[in-house]
């Protein structure tokens, strides 16, 4: 009971949080649609100081309610005067909280590549529109095969979304599993890491050639969960009492510079990925049994 009460005292809060700010990221986001560039940049700048100040709130209603203690190990040194492409394992709607979390006010504010189904969710989806978050449209095989004119169109909507970050600071956001972790997806895949999917780099790669090579330092960050992999609710509710995080500063100067579109290139990216991947199935697995021996 009383953990049901904190959990709807939480989810109050956010959406308090987020109707107070609303109005605030709407209006500047409208107003950079005028086409004047010192105007936009400005709004831009303000736009993530606003966001900023309403992930700092929510991370203030995390601590009272949801109490959840956040152990980070070796947090490299971050600026946020600095372009960063941060990428993550993804198993829960709490990986985004954890990651608003840990990087608010040390980096740029974080750009999320989110599905175009969610521009529609009441109230955040016109936010995360104003912040410029970058909207996907992803499109099967079969659907491209009926209608072959909109080959390339996400990928055409990734570039000029990455394009408007020339100017400004930021954090692009990537889950490269392109959905959450379950068993039965890893299964289904075949993946050959035991606790994550296959990760995809073409996010990676098309956002590294829109940024013109900007982007030169990569955030890698492992989220392990110790109890299990929490819903929101239990996290709202305070019934995750503890998230460990690992974050691995790496030099992105090589992958500048190859190209995607070659095949060889195409390769090495791929590569390069799988192996931050099996890496990454290393420290989980490393954190599971560190657990597990503190647990006998």
């Amino acid at each position: 009971m009383l953990s049901t009460l904190r959990g709807l005292l939480s989810f109050s809060g956010y959406v308090i949080n987020t109707l107070f700010w609303f109005p605030w990221v709407l209006s500047l986001g409208l107003l950079k649609l005028l086409p004047i560039a010192p105007l936009r940049r400005l709004c831009n700048w303000l736009i993530d100081g606003v966001a900023s100040l309403w992930i700092a709130i929510n991370n203030l209603n995390q601590r009272l309610l949801s109490r959840t203690k956040v152990v980070t190990h070796a947090l490299p040194e971050l600026s946020p005067r600095q372009w960063y492409l941060v990428i993550a394992n993804h198993q829960s709607w709490v990986d985004i909280l954890m990651l608003q979390r840990l990087f608010n006010g040390k980096i740029p504010f974080l750009k999320f590549f989110l599905k175009r189904e969610l521009l529609y969710v009441p109230f955040l989806g016109l936010c995360w529109w104003a912040l410029d978050f970058p909207f996907m449209r992803r499109y099967s095989k079969s659907f491209l095969a009926k209608y072959p004119h909109l080959k390339g169109k996400d990928q055409e909507a990734t570039r000029q979304a990455c394009e408007k970050f020339q100017h400004q600071p930021v954090s692009i956001m990537n889950f490269v599993e392109g959905t959450r972790f379950t068993p039965i997806k890893q299964a289904h895949q075949q993946s050959p890491f035991p606790t994550l999917l296959k990760p995809k780099v073409g996010g990676v790669a098309l956002s590294l050639d829109a940024m013109g090579g900007k982007l030169k330092k990569l955030l890698d960050v492992t989220i392990y969960y110790p109890g299990g992999v929490p819903s929101f609710w239990d996290y709202l509710c305070g019934r995750v009492p503890q998230v460990e995080l690992v974050v691995e500063e790496r030099c992105l100067a090589q992958m500048n510079r190859l190209d995607y579109n070659r095949r060889e290139d195409k390769g090495h990216f791929q590569s390069w990925l799988n192996q931050i991947w099996s890496e990454k199935a290393g420290k989980l697995a490393a954190l599971e049994n560190q657990h597990r021996q503190q647990d006998r």
